[in-house]
């Protein structure tokens, strides 16, 4: 029998799928948004015989927001490929940071989630 405060004892191999089947799933929604938004994060043209001054300011902030927004998806692509490393590890549930089990109702709000509700607060 699994020690209580172990994550299998928390959490059945059919829910562990289940979190390897959201993680994959949201991995595959940011690559298809990433792919979709790459247009808005090209360059913009300074042409200022074709587009005029405030169209070209509107497409540069356009561009820096797109910009942001995929960097934010790079940073929750790398959170997923790291929770994915630690479902093939056997590591996934445990904090990252004390190696305490993660509670699954956290994991289940975002089941990228490194680290435990106590170190999340301790800024870790």
């Amino acid at each position: 029998m699994p020690d209580p405060g172990t994550v299998e004892a928390m959490m059945t191999p059919e829910e562990l799928l289940t979190f390897k089947r959201a993680l994959e799933e949201r991995r595959a929604a940011l690559r298809e948004l990433s792919t979709g938004s790459a247009d808005a994060r090209k360059e913009v043209e300074l042409d200022q015989q074709r587009v005029g001054r405030l169209s070209r300011m509107d497409a540069m902030q356009q561009q820096a927001m797109a910009q942001e927004t995929q960097r934010r998806r790079e940073g929750e692509l790398s959170r997923i490929d790291a929770a994915l490393g630690r479902l093939e590890s056997g590591d996934y549930g445990y904090c990252v940071s004390c190696d305490e089990p993660i509670d699954p109702k956290r994991l289940r709000l975002d089941p990228s989630i490194p680290v435990c509700l106590n170190c999340a607060g301790a800024g870790r």
